[in-house]
């Protein structure tokens, strides 16, 4: 990467710090372009550099800490499922909570109807994370950690759902539902009775 692209990153990740403080202060429809240029300590312009709307930097903030529990993943292979899944249901939530409540409702906005959204570049988020978890159970088929009839599409479903439905208890409760806390029940009571008829 050369200097003028490690400049342009810089910038970029200078707007969405920027944006995610204010959003996290102040609430998404108070804030404006402007307000985010000027925290950041960028020309206005600068901004339609890297985003079209106020939204899509939102998308932006929700989408970059997942890419991370991906990478997390790959290092524990040698992990057991029930672990591997609880690792990431925990990190899921934790980047949920750490853009807070404020962006989780816009995200929400944003994609809850992705036919509708124009310029969506999140659209395929539920894909995204549907996938992500059908892999790893696929995996622990191959590895004979589950039973070859798991029923993978079934489990996929069950999990994501409950951490979708976590997320959007969060908004709807106006922060009194604690998702992180609500997670680790569900690891630690729910997710182990659900794999254990399936356990090798």
């Amino acid at each position: 990467m050369n200097k003028r692209q490690l400049a342009a990153q810089n910038t970029k990740r200078k707007l969405i710090t920027a944006a995610l403080e204010l959003i996290k202060e102040n609430g998404f429809d108070i804030i404006n372009v402007e307000d985010i240029t000027r925290k950041a300590g960028v020309a206005k312009g600068t901004f339609y550099t890297y985003f079209k709307r106020k939204e899509d930097i939102v998308l932006d903030i929700s989408r970059v800490p997942f890419s991370e529990i991906v990478d997390e993943l790959l290092l524990m292979e040698s992990m057991e499922i029930t672990k591997k899944l609880t690792h990431y249901c925990k990190r899921f939530m934790e980047c949920v909570e750490s853009c807070g409540i404020n962006i989780c409702r816009q995200w929400i906005r944003d994609v809850i109807d992705p036919n509708h959204v124009p310029n969506n570049k999140d659209s395929q988020k539920w894909n995204f994370d549907v996938e992500m978890l059908k892999t790893i159970l696929e995996n622990a088929v191959m590895d004979k950690e589950l039973k070859p009839d798991t029923p993978i599409e079934l489990l996929t479903h069950v999990i994501i759902c409950e951490l979708y439905g976590m997320m959007t208890c969060w908004c709807m409760s106006d922060g009194t539902f604690e998702p992180l806390d609500w997670v680790e029940r569900f690891c630690d009571v729910q997710l182990e009775k659900i794999l254990e008829q399936f356990t090798v």
